[in-house]
């Protein structure tokens, strides 16, 4: 089964735009055989954990130090670590990650992912910071190093196509 990790703002009020399209992937992949990894605490974790557990799929939360998280995860993995050791644990267990707007957390993770060679598609036109993370990537690459190819779109249903491809590649 595909594991497909995303990382999102955890704004308790998520940019309505975003949160519109993080909704619209959820569904999307929900009529996917994946399974939906997640940093398992609010904001567009939340929205997308709702939305994808709504409709039958399965959400692991990879959860900083003792945290509940949301109660959407069906899955919780409390790993007792702070939140960038967590973020190592949820990209590496990702086939795919999927950055779906977020501030320096979410692009800390999805600089994370194309350091460790962990697919990445960025959902853009969120109205959040991580939409910049395009200007950074000359011909798809962050860096000189070319590690790992980044996929841009701001079609949330497109990204679920994407990152499908990507995780059987």
């Amino acid at each position: 089964m595909i594991q497909i990790g995303i990382a999102g703002s955890s704004d308790p009020k998520p940019l309505e735009k975003a949160e519109q399209k993080a909704r619209e992937f959820a569904r999307e992949l929900a009529k996917h055989d994946a399974i939906l990894l997640t940093g398992g605490r609010g904001g567009i974790m939340r929205v997308v954990s709702e939305e994808f557990s709504k409709l039958g799929g399965t959400v692991v939360g990879i959860l900083p130090e003792k945290a509940e998280g949301n109660e959407f995860n069906s899955i919780r993995i409390k790993s007792g670590m702070d939140f960038v050791e967590r973020s190592a644990i949820l990209v590496n267990s990702s086939d795919v990650f999927v950055i779906l707007g977020g501030g320096v957390g979410t692009m800390i993770e999805a600089l994370m992912a194309y350091n460790l060679r962990t697919p990445l598609v960025i959902l853009t036109d969120t109205g959040y910071e991580s939409d910049e993370l395009e200007h950074l990537a000359k011909e798809g690459y962050f860096d000189h190093k070319k590690i790992e190819k980044v996929e841009f779109t701001n079609d949330p249903k497109e990204a679920v196509e994407i990152a499908l491809r990507l995780a059987k590649a």
